[in-house]
């Protein structure tokens, strides 16, 4: 028989412990579900009826033809924080949206900033519609802010790959003409406050373009000129916004010289500009923990947003 001092202290205890246990619930609430916003709700410009439907096949988006952003809210007690529109890569042909999508975007989450996952137009399309989706995403955003719990001036574009090069437009066309549809929101600004890039496409132009990503977006025989357009290397002046660039040069799909010329267009126009360039990491490494230093970016990262004012400094 157990005493009945016993048994009442083992009773307390587990009282005490499902108290904690609820206090602490209480006191951290679980994360809002990630909502999906459609981000034409007035018609999607230029939309086509013939084209496959739009599926999700283990983790990737083809044939998107409703863009989308997924709102990943950050949970904290006053919301009024930096923002990011993720571009996922894929080589304007698919969409990787949980390496370099959703699995982002819970980062961003870890250190404060509210995560947007922009599901854009593809090679259906071509350009300019994914240009279209971007910039009418930050619009959206910046418009909403309030409602979001973001800041309308730390809104910034990360992106990966093919989705680095629609940041990277976004960061130099995001006035270009053919970024507006004569909407109502054209009157917000749609340049972003800052630009992640991870190991991106950026050049359209030989020798350091990626063929399958420029096929893509502007076809078999885009003019000189398009080219230029859509080569952000081209494309900076003064007032473009800081940029963050990672690659490597173990990457073997997209040249890491795609990155060393946008930071020196960068550089030269004296914007804000911060590079890492590792030795050892594949093409698409995203979030990947096992490779050294190059796994260390996010904190670099971090320390970037930080340095700037996006994330609150570090104490002491």
């Amino acid at each position: 028989m157990i005493p009945l001092a016993r048994l009442f202290c083992g009773v307390a205890a587990a009282l005490a412990a499902v108290s904690f246990v609820s206090l602490a619930s209480a006191a951290e609430p679980a994360a809002p579900a990630p909502k999906v916003i459609e981000i034409w709700p007035e018609g999607i410009p230029d939309k086509k009826a013939d084209i496959p439907p739009e599926r999700v096949d283990n983790g990737r988006a083809y044939s998107v033809n409703t863009p989308t952003l997924t709102f990943f809210p950050v949970n904290l007690p006053k919301r009024n924080s930096a923002a990011v529109i993720i571009c996922p890569g894929g080589g304007y042909d698919h969409l990787s949206l949980e390496n370099e999508g959703n699995a982002v975007a819970k980062w961003a989450n870890s250190i404060g900033v509210t995560a947007f996952v922009l599901r854009y137009r593809l090679v259906e399309y071509g350009h300019p519609a994914p240009l279209r989706d971007v910039l009418r995403a930050i619009r959206l955003v910046r418009a909403n802010a309030k409602d979001y719990g973001v800041n309308p001036e730390q809104i910034g574009v990360l992106g990966a790959s093919a989705g680095g090069h629609l940041a990277a437009c976004a960061a130099t066309l995001y006035d270009a003409p053919e970024g507006k549809t004569g909407a109502e929101l054209d009157k917000v600004s749609a340049r972003p406050d800052f630009a992640v890039l991870l190991y991106a496409v950026v050049s359209m132009k030989e020798p350091y373009v990626h063929q399958g990503s420029r096929k893509s977006l502007l076809g078999a025989n885009p003019s000189p000129e398009l080219l230029d357009h859509l080569s952000p290397e081209l494309q900076v002046t003064k007032d473009c916004p800081p940029v963050f660039i990672v690659h490597t040069e173990e990457d073997r799909a997209v040249s890491d010289f795609n990155s060393i010329q946008f930071y020196e267009a960068l550089h030269k126009a004296r914007v804000p500009v911060e590079m890492h360039l590792y030795e050892k990491g594949p093409h698409g490494f995203g979030l990947r923990k096992d490779l050294g230093q190059t796994s260390e970016w996010p904190k670099r990262c971090e320390e970037w947003m930080r340095s700037h004012g996006w994330l609150p400094a570090f104490d002491g």
